[in-house]
């Protein structure tokens, strides 16, 4: 998967279209990412011992497919290529061409 953890995104499809925010975690197993900020979620919790019900909101994990990688240099998204530099394989910006 291109996209890793701490890497800053943009949301290119769904309700938070045009969003930019940071990635949380990411699941290769089920190809999804999760965002900070993003497809949130309104759950109802039922009253459990002494604490009281209440509704809670957070985030759900986002396919990889609605997200794209922001450029380090312009800010812009991008496409992600891989380089090997040094004798390590390292991700590559392929608008500006800046190691990632």
């Amino acid at each position: 998967m291109k996209i890793h953890k701490d890497d800053s995104i943009i949301v290119i499809a769904g309700k938070d279209k045009g969003k930019k925010a940071k990635v949380l975690r990411a699941f290769p197993a089920d190809n999804k990412v999760l965002v900070e900020g993003v497809n949130i979620v309104t759950r109802h919790v039922k009253k459990q011992g002494t604490t009281p019900g209440q509704i809670v909101k957070f985030e759900k994990p986002i396919t990889v497919s609605n997200v794209m990688l922001l450029d380090p240099k312009s800010g812009e998204p991008t496409r992600v290529g891989y380089k090997i530099e040094g004798g390590k394989k390292v991700r590559v910006a392929k608008k500006s061409g800046t190691v990632l």
